[in-house]
């Protein structure tokens, strides 16, 4: 039996805690901040009720497959609605499109908007449900140590789609803007811009299309604490307020974690914090990648986000409503090519009460609203109040209502939150962007380049952003350190 433990809470950590547990080992998480769960944590007020972090649930199959490795499944922990719409988009006041819950109804949407766009919508969501069958089958599953992982006879055949854009791809047939921008937006999951993603990764667009967009009652907090109760039946210790003051390292191997002035044993070590806040619990001469290293690296977005408490019901919006009323390629280029606050942001908002009556009281509607920032931006009240003015304004002229005297509360968390409740690299909230020269074997590695026994798991490492890469980041790196001789 190994003593393990596993620094931070999130899905990744907790998944990684399952399968070393169930394979017999001793395994502690600690987790920094007073509650579990990492950027999936719940916030309460008033009565109200949000998801701090993810509000999307997309790939189930990836859930029920980690479930399945334990003899469980979803159900056991908690219950799922597929969400019908799965999701409205505003482009303009009295302007929007409304994606149904079935393939048959989305062709005549794209059918309406643009005649003979179903047709090619076909084409592309077969190539999209085919790379999704590579990619779970053969390609995310693996550790990402070398490039011969991507070679094989399909993935040859399929070359070209890694050097074409989705953007590319999309627009190759596909007229309409909107329907450009529907198709390209899931991608943004993926922490790039669709011009720089590779078109392999429409499998995302199978993800949307294909399988819906579902909600676990009681929203994602419910899923976190499914996996907290699955791990604690599996003998798995979780303490919290244990902040890591030092990765003790001695010769090249674990020694050890020292957190509130503790020193604790480890056999090994295994980091779902932020990659580079990881390392720099490291001596200089054990950190695998360099300062520069970081610094060159593509990040996805951070976020400004509000949960706000209105004492009314909205009219015209859906459980996820999205609002691309303003120029996307403008947005995206203050976020990845010229990076500063947007003048006009797109914007994202989470009605999670439309669908669950637990998040707000009766007659109430409990919103999260999500801007994607460049990292590293500064942040200050000041600008998060202009922002919310911005969306808010927005969000009345759109849907025709007035709004700004039902809101009862707001709070809001930016870069530096994320900053300190996550160590998080410029205050990231998606971890790496998944680019080309940035998947797969190219991201920073599971297993650490110079200390024995010290590994990662989570977003900055394989697979990539997203709550079910995350939990296949911990099916990965438990395998890895199952089939590592402990030194």
């Amino acid at each position: 039996m190994r003593d393990i433990i596993i620094i931070g809470s999130g899905f990744s950590s907790l998944s990684t805690a399952c399968y070393l547990a169930k394979a017999g080992n001793n395994v502690t998480i600690l987790e920094k901040n007073s509650t579990i769960g990492g950027r999936a944590r719940q916030f309460k007020q008033n009565g109200f009720t949000f998801d701090m972090g993810p509000t999307w649930y997309w790939m189930p199959d990836v859930f029920e497959k980690f479930f399945k490795d334990f003899g469980k499944k979803p159900s056991d922990y908690y219950q799922l609605e597929k969400l019908g719409p799965a999701y409205q988009v505003y482009f303009g006041r009295d302007d929007s499109i409304t994606i149904p819950d079935n393939l048959k109804d989305i062709y005549k949407i794209f059918e309406k908007e643009e005649p003979g766009s179903s047709k090619y919508l076909k084409d592309f969501l077969d190539s999209a449900k085919f790379n999704y069958e590579v990619a779970i089958n053969d390609l995310v599953y693996k550790p990402g140590e070398s490039i011969t992982e991507l070679i094989n006879f399909t993935t040859i055949s399929k070359v070209n789609q890694f050097f074409t854009s989705i953007r590319n791809t999309v627009r190759k047939n596909i007229k309409s803007n909107k329907l450009q921008q529907i198709l390209e937006f899931p991608v943004l999951f993926l922490g790039a811009k669709p011009s720089n993603t590779p078109s392999f990764y429409n499998f995302m667009n199978y993800a949307d299309f294909g399988l819906g967009t579902w909600h676990p009652k009681g929203g994602m907090f419910e899923v976190v604490n499914g996996f907290v109760k699955l791990a604690k039946s599996l003998g798995v210790k979780i303490e919290t307020n244990e902040a890591i003051e030092k990765i003790v390292v001695n010769k090249g191997v674990i020694e050890g974690i020292q957190s509130n002035s503790k020193f604790r044993t480890a056999d090994v070590v295994i980091s779902g914090a932020d990659y580079h806040h990881t390392e720099t619990l490291l001596d200089q001469k054990y950190r695998g990648y360099s300062e520069k290293y970081w610094e060159k690296k593509i990040f996805a977005p951070s976020s400004l986000l509000f949960y706000v408490g209105f004492d009314t019901k909205l009219n015209n919006v859906s459980h996820h409503t999205l609002f691309f009323d303003t120029d996307f390629d403008l947005h995206a280029k203050d976020i990845y090519d010229t990076p500063k606050w947007p003048k006009e942001p797109l914007f994202y908002a989470s009605f999670s009460s439309i669908t669950d009556n637990s998040f707000a009281p009766i007659s109430k509607e409990a919103a999260t609203f999500l801007i994607p920032l460049a990292p590293g931006l500064n942040d200050s009240p000041e600008l998060r109040n202009e922002y919310f003015s911005k969306i808010l304004k927005r969000l009345e002229y759109l849907t025709g209502q007035e709004l700004a005297d039902s809101v009862l509360f707001k709070e809001s968390f930016c870069v530096n939150d994320f900053k300190k409740d996550y160590n998080s690299y410029k205050g990231n909230a998606y971890g790496l962007a998944n680019t080309l020269f940035q998947t797969a074997f190219l991201r920073p590695k599971i297993k650490s380049k110079k200390v024995e026994n010290l590994f990662f798991t989570g977003q900055l490492t394989v697979p990539g952003p997203g709550v079910p890469p995350a939990i296949i980041s911990g099916k990965i790196v438990s395998d890895m350190v199952l089939n590592t001789k402990i030194k």
